[in-house]
């Protein structure tokens, strides 16, 4: 009997509620709206129109990578982070709604910026945290910079699905060695989600973080810490006098991140905890 997108859904649904996926009801509409390659709006629309033998067997290969662990975002390609679209392959970690509080305090610092001002995203993954920025705030440029040549063509493709080509700008960068000045010249504020988990942490891990997102963008250290110690001792040197540092740490890591901002001379900290009362971001600064 031939199947609607209705019914594909409804058994994709029922198939991630049997195996305890979390949100199930939202991935079964997500990856069965992307297999049909429509939009939410479209899919909505169309839930009752007919499908063919071929794409219930296309939506049953992904959905069993599903069941078998693998994330979604990864599945689909593509993910959305503050209300923009993101494209993301496993050379990235994926978007998480954590890293919005990164976004937003960035934002309410960056909106009192004249025109021209600049931010860095240090360590950018997929760019979604600088792209989030330039999409919200049009009188700032932005420079992602990220170790990974994989990482980076991700952000770059992000760049041009976002049609910001005119205002951010795409490097490879390591953030563990002395910032190339003349490459990237001074900024007013440099934003950073950067591998802050601990290596003896990793094994414990979820398998779908463990088992598919890139370690490299993970590994913070032996105490999770390397790149703050690093970034602010080193970063400091391109970061205007009344320029700011903010970072999205782990938790129970804000204390730490803190006392790094303190030793490197900043004394103007904040701390700014996420919609779970978690300190998730600790912004660092010198008295003016």
């Amino acid at each position: 009997m031939p199947k609607t997108y209705n019914d594909i859904f409804l058994k994709v649904r029922r198939e991630m509620k049997a195996a305890e996926i979390a949100g199930y009801s939202l991935e079964a509409r997500l990856l069965v709206s992307s297999a049909a390659d429509k939009t939410r709006e479209e899919f909505a629309r169309d839930m009752k129109l007919y499908v063919n033998r071929g794409f219930e067997e296309k939506v049953g290969g992904l959905l069993a990578r599903r069941l078998a662990g693998e994330p979604l975002a990864y599945i689909i390609g593509s993910w959305e982070f503050y209300g923009i679209p993101i494209e993301v392959t496993r050379d990235v970690l994926i978007p998480r709604m954590d890293t919005e509080v990164l976004v937003g305090q960035a934002i309410a610092m960056a909106k009192w910026l004249p025109a021209g001002s600049r931010v860095l995203d240090l360590c950018c993954g997929s760019g979604c945290v600088g792209l989030a920025i330039a999409k919200s705030l049009p009188q700032v440029k932005v420079v992602m910079v990220d170790v990974s040549p994989e990482a980076m063509k991700v952000s770059r493709a992000n760049v041009v699905l976002n049609k910001l080509t005119s205002r951010v700008t795409c490097a490879v960068v390591d953030a563990k060695r002395s910032p190339p000045y003349s490459l990237l010249g001074e900024f007013d504020l440099i934003v950073s989600n950067p591998p802050y988990i601990p290596t003896g942490d990793i094994a414990w891990l979820d398998d779908t973080v463990r088992n598919h997102e890139p370690v490299l963008a993970l590994d913070g250290g032996p105490d999770g810490l390397d790149f703050y110690r690093l970034i602010a001792s080193e970063w400091k040197k391109i970061l205007k006098p009344e320029g700011a540092f903010l970072f999205e740490c782990g938790v129970d890591q804000a204390a730490d991140v803190a006392d790094i901002f303190i030793t490197n001379g900043m004394t103007r900290i904040i701390r700014c905890r996420d919609t779970l009362g978690i300190e998730r971001v600790v912004v660092g600064q010198f008295e003016k």
